[in-house]
C-alpha cells in the first residue's frame, strides 16, 4: 500500500469534511467490494486446488481407494474425504 497525501488527490471541501471526524492520521480507504477477489485468484491457487479436487474426485469415481489417493496427493484420509463427498 503506498502513502498519498490527502492534498494531493482530494478537493479542498473534502479534506475539511474529512477532518471533521479526524485530524493529522492515517485513514485506510479499501477498494469497493465489487473489486475484491476471492482467495487465490490473483495467484492461481484457487485455480490448481479446484483442479486437483476434480482429478481426486475422478479417480476415486474410477475406483481409486481413498488411500491411494491419500499417497498420490499427499493428502490425509481424511481431507480426500471431505473433497470427494463434498458438494463442488
Amino acid at each position: 500500500m503506498k502513502y498519498v497525501n490527502a492534498e494531493t488527490i482530494f478537493p479542498q471541501e473534502l479534506i475539511e469534511e474529512i477532518q471533521k471526524y479526524t485530524q493529522g492520521g492515517i485513514i485506510y480507504i479499501p477498494n469497493p467490494k465489487r473489486s475484491h477477489k476471492k482467495w487465490g485468484e490473483n495467484s492461481g491457487s484457487r485455480e490448481y486446488l479446484n483442479n486437483r479436487n476434480e482429478e481426486i474426485r475422478v479417480k476415486f469415481a474410477t475406483g481409486v481407494s481413498i488411500a491411494q489417493l491419500s499417497d498420490l496427493f499427499c493428502l490425509s484420509s481424511y481431507s480426500i474425504k471431505k473433497i470427494i463427498y463434498s458438494k463442488k
